[in-house]
């Protein structure tokens, strides 16, 4: 039978056949939600209606008061939801706390028989039955108490009731922890996220990446300072090695899109046909392979940042497909026919001379003028050798972190990188400093521990008046790297090991001096077995 709604018992075997289909209803709703309090209101609400249990109440331990503090009540009246908030229970202050303190169930057949009752929600009925049973973790502590009032008046079916409101406060008890420790995580990712947002933007702020006072950086400083704080699509040109990808980064992490995506893709390492699925995505079933539907990085970078490298090596027919998306914001996944907008600011970066590309037909002109809005050129090391003091001290506070250890480099070793001509910019010098710390035991860099390899050395121009004279392990090489490609007694495996030293170990480089694709020559390194590089 049922009372205002509220189920109420006729005998014991229909009490417990509701009381196991409310527990069924209970376990559904604490696993609904991670929001603590809203899932302990659904459970009250449940043992309401469900189960015959009014004026449901659960009090949780504030571990910082070292009280219980109300955090769902059920009731009708708004006024009551209101006040819970500022109702708090102290050990053994009236039921709820005596329960706190003790640890045990308490159970009344009429609430007005108990005293300690202090009613601070105006909410129970004095003359109905009252239950309640502590909320205890898995060492036996009270961490909060859970109370109702039956509906029915019978005193036979109290400790059946009680018995049901102790199971019912198991799965209460097992929802908070589990609660407690996805906010922990929830918390903990959210610390981490915070702290690499930090350390990214500390990496890439102004003040990492202005290493130079040269006229050249100062004028690209001030620009990337200047296009960060806009959309604007920015070109950055200069030869392999200068720090492309570095400036890209830093304009993607000052801007106002620092807290979304950073999508780099390098558009000379794959061919025509994996570029487009790569860059767009792919539909299931588009092509052998695609086994499942695949975002491009354009979808991957929606609301940040996508960085193409290497913008000059794309082929003439893969150029009107990016130059859509670049005018449009739109694009189809490869074998599917959706269109999908995106906002994505577009960073691309190359080595080429684009205008010599467009003249000769190799470069779309509309997609030059689409990709040139924001041109930033970046200079040599060669021209800039006034920085290279700066630089070494840059790049070996990095070099001394990796290896837990304080690194130098005295002046006379300084005048011995003066005097080179750095083929492979600031890569190469980086690449040279980790050789040099890598050899020299006390941390100090001195001429005698540099080691300026292969074509580095040919390419050294001839120390100046002011340059320390070099050992003959240091000195150029008179010949020059470009007959040694055409040397007949060359093999396959030499020919391309030599262009590769001759590029700065950069592999898109690298084909061209051979007259093959990317493609090609990454084939050629695999199959030859032949040690790339990491400079």
């Amino acid at each position: 039978m049922t009372m205002q709604g509220i189920f109420t018992p006729r005998n014991r075997s229909e009490l417990l056949d509701r009381q196991l289909s409310v527990l069924s209803i209970v376990c559904r709703t604490l696993t609904r939600s991670l929001d603590l309090n809203a899932s302990l209101e659904e459970l009250l609400k449940v043992l309401h209606v469900e189960g015959g249990m009014k004026h449901g109440l659960v009090a949780l331990m504030d571990p910082e008061l070292g009280e219980l503090c109300v955090s769902a009540v059920h009731s009708g009246s708004e006024m009551v939801q209101q006040a819970k908030n500022a109702v708090r229970y102290r050990r053994g202050e009236g039921i709820i706390g005596t329960i706190l303190q003790s640890g045990n169930s308490v159970v009344l057949m009429r609430l007005s028989s108990e005293p300690k009752f202090l009613d601070r929600l105006a909410l129970y009925d004095w003359e109905a039955p009252f239950i309640g049973v502590p909320l205890k973790d898995q060492s036996g502590e009270v961490i909060g108490v859970l109370s109702a009032q039956p509906a029915s008046e019978l005193e036979e079916f109290l400790a059946d009731e009680s018995r049901f409101m102790e199971m019912v406060a198991n799965l209460v008890v097992q929802a908070v922890r589990l609660l407690a420790q996805v906010q922990t995580q929830q918390r903990n990712i959210t610390d981490e996220r915070d702290e690499l947002r930090r350390t990214v933007r500390a990496k890439f702020g102004f003040e990492n990446l202005m290493v130079g006072h040269t006229t050249p950086m100062k004028q690209v400083f001030d620009q990337i300072r200047r296009v960060a704080k806009w959309d604007t699509t920015v070109l950055i040109r200069g030869e392999s090695g200068t720090g492309k990808e570095l400036v890209a980064c830093a304009i993607h992490y000052n801007s106002p899109k620092a807290h979304n995506s950073f999508v780099r893709l390098n558009c000379a390492a794959l061919p025509e046909n994996l570029l487009e699925s790569e860059l767009f995505g792919h539909e299931k079933g588009a092509f052998t392979g695609a086994v499942k539907m695949r975002q491009g990085r354009f979808e991957q970078a929606d609301g940040g940042t996508l960085f193409l490298d290497e913008i000059g090596e794309i082929s003439p027919l893969f150029q009107a497909k990016l130059l859509r998306v670049l005018q449009e914001g739109e694009f189809e996944r490869v074998g599917g026919n959706k269109t999908i907008r995106v906002n994505v600011r577009i960073v691309a970066a190359t080595n080429r001379d684009l205008e010599k590309e467009v003249r000769e037909g190799h470069f779309r002109e509309d997609l030059y003028y689409r990709l040139n809005i924001m041109p930033i050129n970046l200079p040599a090391l060669r021209e800039r050798k006034a920085d290279l003091p700066e630089l070494c001290s840059f790049l070996l506070d990095k070099l001394s972190q990796n290896q837990g250890r304080k690194l130098s480099i005295s002046d006379a070793a300084i005048r011995v990188l003066m005097g080179h001509n750095w083929p492979g910019n600031v890569r190469e010098l980086e690449n040279v400093l980790e050789r040099a710390a890598i050899m020299t035991e006390d941390g100090n860099i001195e001429p005698q521990t540099l080691s300026l390899q292969g074509l580095d050395m040919q390419r050294s121009a001839a120390p100046g008046p002011s340059s320390m004279p070099m050992s003959s392990s240091m000195a150029p090489s008179a010949s020059e790297p470009e007959p040694m490609l055409d040397d007949p007694g060359l093999d396959e495996r030499e020919r391309v090991i030599a262009a590769l030293e001759q590029a700065g170990w950069v592999q898109a480089k690298a084909a061209r001096l051979l007259n093959m694709t990317p493609r090609q020559i990454a084939y050629r390194i695999q199959t030859m077995n032949i040690d790339v590089k990491k400079i």
